[in-house]
């Protein structure tokens, strides 16, 4: 084994001392095959579940190997840390466990579930700021300068990158002959402490980092060109960073064999996959390694390749979307339209036709007040549940070999 090249801020030997410090405090988390999944992929996948830990993410790692290196006079200050979500989760568990006293600014649109899981946690939580920006201004100038507290940085810290890296050390342990790691890139810290681990054990491992395409933050570093961050609507919220971390951008510099960019819609699937497939729950950003495979599987074709469902904090109203949505991509919820005549009847023989061809009718709407509609006739809307694609088709097939009009989608809005 080598140590990480001397460039770094973080070498091998901090990650073991790392996995020394985190022996017994933070569980060392499955490594299982996915047989579906390999199948699914053409790879040979392994998948090491961080969103097991107790706050349902790896950002626990990194947060007390930081606070396990303070002095008595910075842990008698207390710390502070800016996060909308799992790194603060991470900071206030561990603080409190330690008799820490911990303060925590979250932007002010941050969802009520994570101030209040925050606070559960023993954090004592400032709202301010529209963005993490303006709360780490905040906390620099009131917490860190004002009130002397430490810093617990959510990723450009070097205790913080190898307590993320001990994930790969289990890993590699767990499942020798790994070729390929697919990380997550928020602000690096979880792909950079991985690399320099996995590099320490296997140099030649080839390591490939993801993002969101709309916060490409490492690609954008790379290219000198901050414009490529585009921002917007994500459901991987936890890697949506405009700004790569000094520190991480060089260790990815060095250690990151490629960089990839997923969109929403792949995102989205390997959240669905992850669900129905091996009965777990990841948030987007925990997701996007598989979404990676998904997107492009012959780059990863008989490869042995780790993912890190690195969280499981995911909004249970945007997962029932997510898993709905899902459905209808898959054809296993079909919306259609039929045109009937509106007299007694017809609305029980669509249902007939529907159930004799093995379709369950989710939902129904009867419209006979269409300004395209003849008055005597009228327009069901159905939403049914078919097996597959394969199935969907047979059923509208039966419904137009009995003499219905139909048409996919409802009040003409199409979901293809």
């Amino acid at each position: 084994m080598s140590d990480s090249p001397k460039s770094s801020v973080v070498s091998y030997a901090d990650v073991v001392r790392a996995a020394e410090v985190l022996s017994g405090q933070v569980i060392n988390t499955p490594c299982r095959h996915s047989r579906v999944l390999s199948r699914i992929t053409g790879a040979d996948v392994w998948l090491k579940f961080e969103n097991f830990q107790f706050t349902a993410s790896f950002k626990e790692r990194g947060a007390l190997n930081k606070l396990a290196g303070l002095t008595e006079a910075e842990r008698a200050a207390g710390v502070a840390a800016m996060s909308a979500g799992n790194h603060a989760q991470g900071v206030a568990y561990h603080a409190t466990r330690l008799g820490i006293k911990s303060v925590i600014v979250m932007p002010v649109n941050t969802p009520f579930t994570k101030v209040k899981n925050t606070r559960e946690l023993g954090g004592e939580v400032i709202l301010h700021g529209e963005n993490l920006a303006e709360s780490q201004a905040f906390l620099e100038a009131e917490l860190i300068r004002g009130r002397g507290m430490t810093l617990v940085h959510p990723y450009d810290d070097a205790k913080v990158i190898a307590g993320q890296g001990t994930i790969a050390l289990e890993m590699l342990a767990a499942v020798p002959e790994l070729d390929t790691l697919v990380i997550p890139i928020g602000g690096g810290g979880l792909i950079s402490g991985m690399a320099i681990a996995a590099h320490g054990i296997k140099p030649d491992l080839r390591v490939v980092g993801v993002e969101s395409a709309g916060y490409p933050s490492a690609y954008a570093a790379l290219q000198g060109d901050p414009n490529l961050v585009k921002g917007g609507q994500t459901i991987a919220e936890g890697i949506a960073v405009r700004n790569i971390g000094k520190l991480t951008i060089a260790i990815i510099r060095e250690h990151v064999a490629e960089l990839m960019r997923v969109d929403e819609a792949s995102i989205e699937r390997a959240v669905g996959l992850l669900a129905t497939i091996e009965k777990v729950i990841a948030e987007g950003a925990g997701a996007t390694g598989l979404a990676a495979l998904l997107s492009d599987p012959a780059r990863f074709a008989g490869r042995k390749v780790g993912l890190v469902i690195c969280g499981g904090n995911i909004d249970s109203r945007l997962l029932a979307s997510v898993l709905l949505r899902q459905l209808v991509h898959e054809s296993r919820l079909v919306s259609l339209t039929i045109d009937i005549e509106d007299r007694p009847g017809f609305l029980a023989r669509v249902a007939g036709r529907v159930g004799d061809s093995g379709g369950n009718i989710i939902q129904v709407h009867h419209e006979r007040l269409h300004a395209s509609t003849h008055a005597k006739n009228a327009s069901l809307e159905l939403l049914i549940e078919a097996q597959d694609e394969l199935h969907a088709d047979q059923i509208i097939a039966d419904l137009q070999g009995a003499g219905f009009v139909v048409r996919r989608g409802v009040g003409g809005m199409e979901f293809d």
